[in-house]
C-alpha cells in the first residue's frame, strides 16, 4: 500500500453529527430570542469550526459580545448532547478496521471542538485511532495544514505516504495546503456537484470505494 497514514475529518465523514449540531444551535438561539435555523442552513454552516457556526447561525448584525454568549451556551448544551442523535456511518468501521489491519495508521484531524472530537472518538470508536484532534486555542485551524502537520510529525510519516479523507471543501483546501493526497466523500454534509466545484478530483460513494481508493 502506498500509504502509511489515513487522516479523517469527522463530522460529514465518519460520523454524522448534523442532527446534534443542528439541536445544539437552534438550542442556543432559542435562549436569547433568535430564530432557528433548519437542518439544511446548519449543514452548509458547519466545517469551520463551532465559532464560525456560531457567527453564520446569528442573524446579520448580531454583536460581538452576544455572539460569545451564544458560543458559550452552545457548548454547554453539546457537550451534555453532542452523542444523542449522532451515528457513524454505514461501513465507515470496517473502513477503518480494514486499514489498520493493512498495518497503516489512522488519524483524525477536525474544526470541531477537541473536547468533541475526544468525546465523539471514544464513545464510537474505541481503540480504532492511533491519533485524534480538534480545534485548539492557539493552533490554525483547517483548511491551514498545522494539525495535518502535527499528526504527520507524531508518526514521522512523509506526506507523500498520507492521505487526508473528507466531506468539505475546507478538506480539499487542507489536503493540498498540507501537500498530501485526498480522496473526498460523498455521503457527508457537502454534495459531488459542489465539491468538484471546489476544487475535488474524485469523489467517493461508500466506505467500500474509499478503501478501494487508498488500498491502491
Amino acid at each position: 500500500m502506498k500509504y502509511k497514514i489515513v487522516v479523517f475529518d469527522l463530522d460529514g465523514t465518519i460520523l454524522n453529527t448534523l442532527e446534534d449540531l443542528a439541536d445544539s444551535t437552534n438550542y442556543a438561539l432559542s435562549v436569547f430570542d433568535m430564530p432557528e435555523r433548519t437542518i439544511e442552513e446548519i449543514r452548509h454552516f458547519v466545517g469551520n469550526g463551532i465559532r464560525k457556526l456560531m457567527e453564520r447561525a446569528v442573524p446579520q448584525g448580531t454583536p460581538e459580545s452576544m455572539i460569545v454568549k451564544v458560543h458559550e451556551t452552545f457548548t454547554e448544551h453539546y457537550k451534555k448532547h453532542c452523542a444523542d442523535k449522532t451515528r457513524p456511518y454505514d461501513g465507515i468501521k470496517e473502513l477503518i478496521e480494514n486499514i489498520r489491519n493493512a498495518g497503516v495508521y489512522t488519524a483524525v484531524v477536525s474544526n470541531k471542538a477537541d473536547y468533541g472530537v475526544q468525546t465523539l472518538c471514544k464513545d464510537y470508536f474505541p481503540g480504532l485511532f492511533d491519533y485524534a484532534v480538534g480545534e485548539r486555542e492557539g493552533i490554525r485551524r483547517k483548511p491551514y495544514p498545522d494539525s495535518v502537520n502535527e499528526v504527520l510529525r507524531q508518526f514521522d510519516v512523509d506526506r507523500t505516504q498520507a492521505v487526508y479523507v473528507g466531506d468539505s471543501e475546507v478538506d480539499v483546501q487542507t489536503a493540498a495546503n498540507a501537500g498530501m493526497d485526498v480522496c473526498m466523500v460523498g455521503w457527508g454534509f457537502r454534495d459531488e456537484e459542489f465539491l468538484k466545484d471546489n476544487g475535488a478530483e474524485f469523489v467517493v460513494h461508500s466506505p467500500e470505494e474509499a478503501w478501494e481508493f487508498i488500498n491502491k
